[in-house]
């Protein structure tokens, strides 16, 4: 055994077995980085916590094996809005699978029921509350179950971000499944959740599936707030006709951004817990179908989607913690492409979050501690992937990501943060450590109201030795000392006081980091950009997106279960004209040759014939 408890008894090779349905249902020629070896999990039955980034392939990591084994395979999920989308995917790739959620009517619901005594389904998904019911699982007991998959597994754990009580009820499953493997998923896990996740299950001995939390593709951007409408619509209008989602942290703030949107002339729904269900239901599916662009939502919309070509995720505000901002962003760029992260944040976001939590009649366990955690995360000036990557306990191995905007040159950093970060810690002192950031920068700056001359506060040593630099600037100053610990807000007016870091900076023992807004976007071509459109001709890509659609459209389907953009790049780089040739595209299985070949080929050639391009391009 291992030091995290997992078992080291080798795991059969089902290789060829896996490769062969991988091909046939899903048209993938390779796996992604380690889900072979969660697969080999669930073909030998052996339990087993799987931790993956959103975008690396976890559901196939279950899917999979369900179509090598007999019997049905257990899918369970607390997503009752996702659970349609992900069953219409898999019968458009060929699997047979059903749900049953609270959506069906009694007469489905015996449908399904039918469909599992004839074996006729091999995939179940369906949500924890329901499958906790005695009769649920007397039922399930008479069919041949494969294996018990649990999604979002970081549900289970108190620590993790998005704890469910009861998600602790799934303990009971070991003792109704004796010897069915049972494997839990998520994306977002550091190593005590990943431990909480085994023992609140009851496995003893999982193998601990963990791949890295890099998301190449994603190019993550933070900025202090400042005209926010304009920051977010600059991202907008990089990703014009492009998917994209812009989250909120309350209700108002989603109804007056999507307003303000659509005001300016772009296509963009909200979605809330406060709409009616068929509102927010409706919104949804015009997103996935693209229908509009820009979902404006609050975090209830960060789990609800299985779409593949989101190319931008724009934080309109701070998430609660960095567990969050991890899979909210992961939103974006599922398909493997590029896609940018754009946080705007302040320290109001701060103080909202902090009211919310403190208001609860329970304090979820580490709330606090994670709130300022993605407060650090916000006001450092260090690699973006880096710092989250060792939140979760790993570590960047190049020098660069080359996909944010520390790395990619677009921070312009103060040539001497020493010195500006020993007169700020200064005046904090000078104050009696009795002032908040904003009257700290009205000293600093040399303000003259009246307040400061009144107190005698014109008279420091310390009043107006940054008056060359606008309120502004001296205000962002203080709060990325605040964040990176050289100061801290106290009581409840947030008075600023000197750490034990504070401190030494006042001595010069200790640097701090200190930023400006860019004044140019100098910045270098993120490197995920360039790659992924290598050889492809966007004429071609725009022609087949078009085909997408009406295809998606007949068949009443979000364009991206007809094929994902990664698919229509692949057909646009090797522009195949046969069937066979087609047929070796990313992404295109047997059913969906069968479906859409002739259309897509046909297009290919008429667009390749009248442009006089070379067809059936070999491609490493």
């Amino acid at each position: 055994m291992k030091r995290d408890g997992s078992m080291e008894t080798p795991l059969i090779d089902a290789r060829d077995q896996l490769a062969e349905v991988l091909d046939r249902y899903w048209g993938y020629s390779q796996f992604k980085p380690l889900q072979l070896e969660a697969m080999q999990c669930g073909i030998t039955h052996t339990d087993s916590v799987v931790v993956l980034p959103t975008g690396g392939g976890k559901s196939l990591c279950f899917q999979a094996p369900a179509m090598c084994l007999d019997g049905v395979a257990l899918v369970i999920s607390p997503l009752i809005s996702l659970m349609k989308d992900q069953v219409d995917s898999l019968r458009e790739c060929g699997v047979p699978a059903a749900y049953v959620n609270s959506t069906l009517s009694l007469a489905q619901k015996k449908e399904v029921a039918d469909q599992l005594r004839q074996g006729r389904v091999r995939l179940l998904y369906i949500a924890p509350e329901r499958l906790m019911v005695d009769r649920t699982l007397a039922f399930l007991r008479t069919l041949n179950v494969s294996l018990i998959a649990i999604d979002e597994a970081h549900c289970i754990s108190a620590w993790g971000h998005d704890f469910r009580p009861e998600y602790r009820e799934l303990r009971i499953l070991r003792e109704h499944f004796p010897g069915v493997g049972i494997h839990a998923y998520t994306a977002t896990a550091t190593p005590q959740v990943r431990q909480d996740i085994a023992a609140q299950l009851g496995v003893e001995q999982p193998r601990y599936v963990v791949g890295s939390f890099e998301r190449r593709n994603l190019i993550y951007k933070l900025m202090r707030r400042d005209q926010g409408l304009r920051q977010i619509r600059d991202v907008l209008d990089r990703h014009r006709d492009e998917s994209g989602i812009v989250f909120c942290i309350t209700r108002k703030e989603v109804e007056t951004t999507t307003a303000a949107l659509v005001e300016a002339g772009y296509k963009a729904l909200p979605y809330h817990a406060g709409m009616d269900d068929a509102q927010r239901q409706q919104n949804q599916e015009a997103f996935m179908q693209e229908k509009v662009d820009t979902i404006v939502a609050t975090i209830a919309f960060g789990m609800g989607i299985d779409k593949p070509n989101v190319r931008y995720v724009v934080h309109a505000g701070m998430p609660k913690s960095l567990e969050n901002y991890q899979q909210e962003s992961g939103r974006a760029g599922r398909d493997g492409l590029e896609a940018e992260c754009v946080l705007i944040y302040s320290s109001q976001d701060f103080l909202t979050w902090q009211r919310i939590i403190e208001a609860a009649e329970v304090i979820p366990t580490g709330a606090l501690e994670a709130l300022q955690a993605m407060w650090q995360f916000c006001t450092s000036v260090v690699c973006r992937h880096r710092s989250l990557l060792e939140h979760f306990g790993q570590s960047l191995e190049r020098s660069s990501c080359d996909a944010c905007d520390v790395c990619l040159g677009e921070l312009d950093l103060v040539e001497d943060p020493l010195t500006i970060g020993q007169k700020i810690a200064s005046c904090v002192l000078r104050l009696n450590e009795q002032y908040g950031g904003d009257y700290t920068a009205k000293v600093l700056i040399g303000s003259g109201e009246a307040q400061i001359s009144g107190r005698g506060h014109d008279r420091l040593s310390t009043f107006g030795i940054l008056k060359s630099e606008s309120k502004r600037t001296v205000r962002d100053w203080i709060e990325q000392l605040v964040g990176q610990e050289f100061l801290v807000k106290d009581g409840e007016y947030n008075v600023l006081k000197l750490t034990p870091v504070g401190r030494r900076l006042l001595k010069g023992e200790a640097v701090p980091q200190l930023l400006r807004p860019a004044k140019s976007t100098r910045s270098r071509r993120a490197a995920p950009v360039a790659d992924s459109w290598e050889g492809v001709d966007r004429g071609l890509f725009e022609e087949l997106r078009t085909l997408r659609r009406a295809e998606a459209t007949l068949r009443n389907l979000p364009p991206y279960m007809i094929f994902d953009d990664a698919t229509l790049r692949d057909m646009a780089r090797r522009r195949p004209t046969t069937s066979a040739a087609f047929h070796e595209v990313r992404g295109v299985g047997e059913k969906k040759l069968r479906d859409f070949g002739d259309e897509f080929v046909e297009l290919i050639r008429d667009y390749c014939e009248r442009h006089t391009l070379p067809t059936d391009m070999a491609v490493d």
